[in-house]
């Protein structure tokens, strides 16, 4: 092992808001950017999809899991062959989950991401010009 020292550069990191012509930085008040309505509507629409999702969700998933901690012969009640209730719900757990994240996903690309594009653009150009 060589006790030399791997070659160092120096690297300034970028700074955390643009610099402009006159050395002032851009500043922005984000807290104030929050109550945009543009924002505003970006948050109700993401949480009026999000919220009710995660509890259907919640409902579903604890419901499997109460069934299968106390509902034994429920669970056990073949359905055809080998396959039993218990297989099935727990194979639409799995389904769900995916289900729920298609549809998230297509929801966001539909009615979050243009919004949130929006918005993006317009605080670059207010931070640009700040």
């Amino acid at each position: 092992m060589s006790d030399e020292k791997s070659p160092t550069r120096d690297v300034t990191p970028p700074p955390t808001e643009p610099a402009h012509a006159h050395g002032v930085r851009a500043v922005l008040d984000y807290q104030e950017e929050e109550k945009d309505p543009a924002f505003v509507e970006l948050k109700r629409r993401h949480r009026s999809f999000v919220f009710p999702l995660t509890v259907f969700f919640l409902v579903w998933y604890f419901s499997y899991v109460i069934l299968a901690a106390y509902a034994h012969d429920f669970m056990a009640t073949p359905v055809f062959g080998v396959i039993n209730v218990g297989l099935l719900l727990g194979f639409g757990q799995f389904v769900s989950t995916f289900v729920i994240t298609m549809t998230y996903v297509s929801f966001a690309n539909r009615r979050l991401d243009p919004l949130a594009a929006q918005i993006r653009a317009d605080l670059e150009s207010k931070e640009s010009t700040a």
